[in-house]
């Protein structure tokens, strides 16, 4: 066969394939889908599976040698009151992150809907993606520094002849300790400053959405200002608030190095299969505890899709 009635077959093959293409749009959309859906399905699901099978497996306490035989026994060692502590740490502290990150987000981010134009827009973009530009562990030690007994914060309330004010505020035995780097009001820090820009961007993107002239009508017909607030604006930007809220409720659950670095010596959930995986070589209980997470998470998209939160991302 000649060079030329080889290009001329492999152009008739070609055509063949891109004519089959075009009438079969359904078979293009397969062909591009499968390789991302064959990474999804092996790589990662194939993982979540086998972690959940992990967690069917026992220790056992005399040799430490992982029992294969499928049993519940690992997860009922969650109710133990240690574990059963570290979980709901994790929660009450992702869900208190959520709280504030809404609280501060939802004024920034309706700013950004209604006043900000043109360059100043651009400058919030600018600001509140700039810090995602950075290192996290950047980000995590710097603050670890400012929350330091010789950090700038302690430094400014000894300015203001405060420092009396931290010291009660660290003496309180839940939330308290040597500093507040080392303290649950740091770690909550840490986790709102890091997190917070997840929720903005989402609520800033409803709120968009939302028409001037349903605010116009509300004040109309005689609502004061805070009426308009909590009966038209924030159900139309619930949408986004939860959006946000699968972010930085989800990245809180499973995050372990703030809590490792900025926190106290309280576990969290991360933390708790960091050392029960590595340290202590407890790969069960450790399976049992990142299939927390999962559960979790699993409860609150189904509610988020409920409240059409997936329409604001």
């Amino acid at each position: 066969m000649s060079d030329q009635a080889f290009i001329d077959r492999n152009i008739g093959l070609l055509g063949r394939i891109s004519d089959a293409l075009w009438r079969k749009p359904s078979m293009l959309i397969f062909l591009l889908i499968l390789p991302p859906a064959l990474w999804l399905g092996i790589i990662y699901l194939g993982s979540l599976f086998a972690l959940l099978a992990q967690s069917f497996f026992s220790i056992d306490e005399f040799t430490g040698q992982i029992q294969y035989e499928w049993t519940l026994k690992t997860y009922g060692e969650l109710f133990r009151p240690s574990n059963f502590d570290i979980i709901v740490r994790t929660v009450v502290m992702a869900a208190a992150v959520t709280i504030g990150a809404a609280i501060i987000g939802f004024p920034v981010a309706y700013y950004a809907a209604r006043y900000a134009r043109g360059k100043w827009k651009a400058i919030f973009y600018l600001g509140i993606m700039m810090p995602l530009w950075s290192s996290y562990l950047v980000k995590v030690y710097s603050w670890k520094l400012i929350l330091a007994k010789e950090g700038i914060l302690n430094w400014l309330f000894e300015t203001l002849h405060l420092s009396w004010l931290l010291n009660a505020y660290l003496s309180i035995p839940i939330i308290g300790g040597n500093s507040l780097s080392v303290s649950v009001t740091g770690t909550f820090l840490v986790f709102l400053y890091v997190w917070l820009p997840f929720m903005i961007l989402p609520i800033q993107a409803s709120l968009e959405r939302v028409p001037i002239s349903m605010l116009e009508a509300s004040g109309d017909l005689g609502a004061r200002p805070s009426q308009t607030v909590r009966h038209v604006l924030l159900p139309l930007a619930l949408p986004g608030v939860i959006a946000g809220s699968i972010f930085t409720f989800s990245l809180t659950l499973g995050d372990y190095i703030i809590p490792q670095i900025v926190g106290s010596s309280r576990r969290f959930i991360g933390q708790a299969v960091y050392a029960f995986q590595g340290t202590a070589g407890n790969i069960p209980l450790a399976a049992a505890f990142a299939v927390v997470p999962i559960l979790l998470m699993a409860v609150y998209l189904w509610i988020a899709k409920r409240k059409g939160a997936f329409d604001a991302l």
